[in-house]
């Protein structure tokens, strides 16, 4: 169990290091939209949902019903039950507290380093998952701490360019897919349809249209399934 953990531990601290700049951002977003340091804090520590995160922020700071950003926030995380959907057979053995805490851990590096170790055959135990949340959960809050305290100085984000920062990761993970069966027409789709609901429908609902796009897309297309490796033998041997 210890040697979950510290593996948990330490294949995050990568992620952690590539998050700092995202909770520094949102909290200096934060400050500037009227909440105090604790207030920043208090969020992320409870809320814990990154990109989230700023789409409320943003629009607390604007004359904005109530159930406009309950429903923005929900857009956003809509791909959340998706990915819960995409674990569930790795966290089967978990009790329902753990199951409870993984999906309060969840987020877009855990999701796809949990779904990686599943699929590769390693086992994804409670204390592998919960070092891995642990670090960048730890992390995130502190960060945003300092991006609170430190908010005033920067001013505006975009003034700097941190704002292209959140694009970036995401564009990021989504690379990390590459060599998955049928990603460049899946991915293809997805950017179109979100492009279109972008100019139609608007945001964030854009983010899981095209998200719902592409799963639908996975699901026609056929899987390629690759050959046997005696078959491949035969067919280098020239048989």
């Amino acid at each position: 169990m210890k040697s979950d953990l510290f593996d948990g531990l330490r294949g995050s601290t990568p992620i952690l290091i590539s998050t700092i700049p995202f909770a520094a951002l949102y909290g200096a977003v934060a400050v500037a939209n009227g909440q105090t340091v604790a207030e920043a804090t208090l969020m992320s520590a409870i809320v814990f949902a990154g990109a989230s995160q700023l789409v409320g922020i943003e629009l607390f700071g604007h004359d904005v019903p109530m159930w406009v950003i309950v429903l923005s926030i929900f857009a956003v995380n809509f791909r959340h039950i998706l990915y819960s959907a995409a674990i569930a057979p790795f966290i089967r053995h978990f009790s329902p507290l753990q199951k409870a805490l993984s999906f309060f851990f969840l987020t877009d590096p855990q999701f796809a380093e949990t779904l990686t170790r599943g699929e590769t055959g390693r086992s994804v135990s409670f204390a592998w998952y919960f070092g891995f949340a642990a670090t960048i959960y730890v992390g995130w809050v502190a960060t945003t701490t300092i991006g609170a305290y430190f908010g005033s100085m920067i001013g505006n984000p975009a003034a700097i360019g941190i704002d292209v920062l959140l694009p970036i990761y995401f564009m990021g993970l989504v690379l990390g897919f590459r060599r998955r069966a049928n990603f460049l027409p899946v991915v293809a789709v997805s950017a179109a349809v979100s492009i279109v609901a972008y100019r139609m429908v608007g945001t964030p609902w854009h983010v899981s249209i095209g998200a719902l796009a592409g799963v639908a897309l996975a699901a026609l297309l056929p899987p390629k399934v690759a050959a046997p490796r005696a078959t491949e033998a035969r067919a280098e041997a020239g048989e």
